[in-house]
Formats: structure tokens, C-alpha cells, sequence
């Protein structure tokens, strides 16, 4: 069976509820694909047993590539370029530069993360977002098990265990 095509999905109502279901379904030795909710639940990325994300180290690289722009250009173009000595100054006052660097490091970082956010979750501009219940986008939590990761595991007990931990409705969803 491949990946990431046939799920079963487990419904939930209340984030409690989903929580101490993502905790049973993971003691019972079953795989969670992905848990969709319509806004942030404290506590899940634990349950789930993410990782911590790499972006704010994306973010640092980001700002540090903005800043050596910044400084090079400003140093380029004040030394070699078109040389002026504005108020009896050097060519290269670097205090006079610390403005534009600072703005030019927060729009190369802001535009890096939002490239590597979008890029990372699969959201590119070119790309098909996959919904597995329009309803998780307004007032349900949804719970996706891919059916190929759990093979081990008769699907009848798979969703026995979601009704069981309180899913108000077991669905299946298949992607071509």
C-alpha cells in the first residue's frame, strides 16, 4: 500500500479530548500522520512528539546574509562606487550605516522565513494543499492515521481506538 494516500481519520470536538487521544493512540502503538486543528493547541507538538523547529536557526541565517548585504553594498557604494564625504565624514562611517542595515536584515530575514515557512509546510504557490475535512478550518480537530504507516495494525482497530478515545466520528480519506 503506499504512502501517504489512503487515512483514516479520527473527528474530535474538544482539544482535551484530542489530547489524551493523540497520548492513547500513541501508547497503543499506532503512527499519527498529522493532527489538523482550527487554531493553536498548547501542548500538542509535545503529545505528537515533534521536535523544536529549526526555522529560528533559518532566521538568524537569514538576518546575518541581510546584514552582510547591507554592509557590503553600503561599503561598496560610499568607498568605490560614487565616493562623497558627506559632513566632513569618512567614506566609511559605519554608524551612518547602522539603519539601512538594520532595515535590510529584517526584510531578507522576514522574506527567508516566510520562503522557508511556505517551502517546509508544503504550502508552495505552485503546489495542491491536501484537506482532509474542510470542518478542521472552523470548529473540529482532526486526527489523520495513514493506513500504509500502520500496516501492522487491522484498520478495525484503528478506529476502534479512535472512537474509543473520543472521536466523534471515524472517516476514511483517500488521495489519488
Amino acid at each position: 500500500m503506499e504512502r501517504d494516500k489512503n487515512f483514516i481519520l479520527g473527528i474530535f470536538d474538544d482539544e482535551d479530548i484530542l489530547k489524551n487521544a493523540v497520548r492513547e493512540i500513541r501508547a497503543a502503538g499506532i503512527k499519527i500522520h498529522e493532527v489538523f486543528s482550527p487554531y493553536p493547541v498548547h501542548g500538542l507538538e509535545e503529545e505528537l512528539g515533534y521536535k523544536r523547529s529549526r526555522l529560528p536557526i533559518a532566521a538568524f541565517l537569514f538576518g546575518l546574509l541581510g546584514t552582510t548585504l547591507a554592509l557590503t553594498m553600503q561599503f561598496y557604494m560610499m568607498k568605490f562606487d560614487w565616493p562623497m564625504i558627506i559632513g566632513g565624514k569618512d567614506h566609511a562611517a559605519f554608524p551612518d550605516f547602522i539603519p539601512v542595515s538594520f532595515e535590510l536584515t529584517v526584510l531578507v530575514a522576514a522574506f527567508g522565513m516566510v520562503t522557508v515557512f511556505m517551502v517546509s509546510s508544503n504550502l508552495k504557490p505552485w503546489g495542491q494543499p491536501r484537506i482532509f475535512d474542510l470542518r478542521s478550518t472552523d470548529d473540529k480537530h482532526v486526527m489523520a492515521i495513514d493506513i500504509a504507516n500502520n500496516a501492522a495494525v487491522d484498520l478495525e482497530i484503528i478506529k476502534g481506538a479512535l472512537k474509543n478515545s473520543g472521536a466523534t466520528e471515524v472517516n476514511s480519506k483517500s488521495f489519488e
